[in-house]
């Protein structure tokens, strides 16, 4: 079995602040090294279930986080920015099912650490086919395109009770209980790596018995819809080809496919920050 482990930070063990995230602040050095150790968790508990292969995507700011020096041997990296399918890259390369570790909820959610969708400074609300959708519906979606399930997820309550929402068997390992956006329960790290582990080896022990969950594949074409924080956002993306103004503030387009819908997304986020 090749693994694909979908790496975000909000969610990390232990993480509760932008501080945290930031590379430009003293903090992220810290967390830096507690992301890496969840995704090690990850793999351990995969590794005890069969899981054979290891693709790990960092999918943080730059995709620059992970310490590879200190990641488990046995996993290759797929780092740097912009690569064709960010979040979820090497998703097209023959992976089996994919995990997401350290993901956060959605924009706008009750009772989540640093809930945003893709941008916190730019992006207010996105529609997938008239759904609201966070980060994993999007990327579980492009996942879904390659036939590769979604099997696996950590962060806090908000994100795992999110993922069921899209997809329901999902394993999910609550490492933090938010009571805001800046405030949670967190367990000791020891605890929460645990909890990584146990569910990525159950994750990985159901695909190989075929109990796991179906890929989350979208009904075609492709509609999504973005709400930016700023008119003037909307104003600099409506103006990609195929993008349709809505609202001040708000674009929509069509694409074939979940790929192409992701790339567009994607333009149209970049476009918006000009």
């Amino acid at each position: 079995m090749k693994l694909l482990i979908a790496v975000d930070m909000e969610g990390i063990s232990g993480v509760v602040n932008w501080d945290q995230v930031d590379p430009s602040h003293a903090e992220y050095q810290r967390f830096r090294a507690a992301m890496t150790e969840d995704v090690n968790a990850a793999i351990e508990g995969a590794a005890s279930g069969g899981a054979k292969e290891f693709l790990v995507a960092d999918g943080h700011w730059n995709s620059s986080n992970i310490l590879i020096e200190k990641l488990d041997p046995r996993a290759s990296l797929n780092c740097g920015s912009p690569s064709p399918f960010s979040m979820v890259q090497g998703v097209d390369s023959g992976v089996d099912g994919a995990f997401f570790i350290g993901y956060h909820a959605r924009a706008g959610s009750l009772h989540a650490i640093l809930d945003h969708t893709w941008s916190s400074v730019r992006v207010a609300n996105v529609w997938l086919n008239g759904r609201l959708t966070g980060e994993f519906g999007l990327n579980a979606s492009v996942c879904g395109h390659f036939n590769v399930p979604a099997l696996m997820i950590s962060g806090d309550q908000t994100v795992c009770a999110e993922a069921r929402g899209w997809v329901t068997d999902i394993e999910t390992a609550q490492v933090k209980k938010a009571a805001g956006r800046w405030a949670a329960e967190c367990l000791p790290l020891t605890a929460s790596r645990r909890l990584i582990r146990d569910a990525a080896e159950r994750a990985v022990t159901n695909f190989m018995t075929r109990t796991y969950p179906a890929p989350l594949q979208v009904t075609l074409p492709v509609t999504m819809r973005v709400e930016f924080q700023a008119s003037q956002m909307a104003d600099n993306a409506v103006i990609m080809p195929g993008a349709v103004r809505v609202d001040g503030r708000t674009i929509e387009f069509t694409a074939a496919d979940m790929p192409a819908a992701y790339l567009a997304f994607r333009s149209a986020v970049g476009l918006a920050a000009r």
